[in-house]
């Protein structure tokens, strides 16, 4: 039974894109055998891991057999307004421009690199997370690489991201991510668990009674059943009581997801 907390390490990876280096938090479990084959975990915004304990939330759904041990690789956001979004769809600012940059370096350079360094040769199986803006983000790279991440959390997420501004003759049908899984043909092999707090936010666009970041992945949760997705087996949805849009509120929310991800419970 793991009792010592997460050994945690930071490493810089260069992103050539923005021509800077990108720190990734990287936390391992203690004992950490790079010949086991573990489950990776990639969170979004991890300059927010210290704030939200990361490392004792890890120490006790380890401890209790929540969740199976697993590596987590949480890049800190660079200009979470350009790097966070919808590959190749910028929203109606143009924000999200380095969204599929991002994905790309994720994926092809970041993950390989760490392997690397750690002497990884495969992982179980990858899975891709984040909140608000880093849930947006994590979904759309899951969405345009399902050969490589097998399950999404989406926390709080920016489903709101859209191609007009509400004063533009706005209709719901301008949300980005949902025309997205709209205009998908075949269904990703991907399990996916959302989570959103019932005081996330007080904004309310149709006066419908529901919180848009409620609304928003309610519907999104709609498009994905209209293609295919199967409700309790593919997707998963948390509503937290009281949740805001708080790290403190994401610390509730991760031991449920992890469960839901890697436990047997």
């Amino acid at each position: 039974m793991l009792k010592s907390n997460p050994v945690v390490r930071r490493r810089k990876i260069y992103w050539d894109t923005i021509q800077q280096d990108v720190l990734v938090d990287v936390m391992l479990p203690f004992g950490f055998d790079p010949s086991h084959n573990y489950p990776l975990l990639l969170l979004n915004d991890g300059q927010d891991m210290a704030g939200m304990n990361m490392d004792l939330i890890l120490l006790e759904v380890w401890h209790k057999k929540v969740s199976k041990p697993f590596i987590l690789f949480a890049p800190h956001a660079y200009d979470r307004l350009q790097t966070y979004g919808v590959s190749g769809i910028p929203d109606f600012k143009g924000r999200g421009s380095l969204a599929a940059a991002y994905g790309d370096f994720v994926v092809k350079i970041m993950i390989p690199e760490l392997m690397r360094r750690l002497k990884i040769k495969h992982f179980e199986e990858k899975v891709i997370g984040g909140f608000s803006l880093g849930a947006l983000s994590a979904f759309d790279i899951a969405w345009n690489n399902p050969a490589e991440f097998s399950k999404v959390f989406a926390c709080s997420g920016s489903f709101w991201w859209r191609r007009k501004d509400l004063k533009d003759n706005y209709t719901d049908a301008d949300r980005i991510i949902h025309q997205l899984v709209r205009e998908t043909a075949i269904k990703p092999q991907l399990k996916i668990c959302f989570a959103c707090g019932t005081l996330d936010e007080t904004s309310d666009r149709n006066n419908n009674g529901i919180i848009d970041s409620i609304d928003d992945t309610l519907d999104l949760i709609k498009e994905l059943e209209a293609l295919g997705f199967i409700n309790g087996e593919d997707l998963s949805y948390n509503e937290i009581i009281g949740g805001r849009h708080t790290l403190e509120t994401y610390g509730i929310a991760i031991p449920y997801f992890l469960n839901w991800a890697f436990g047997s419970k």
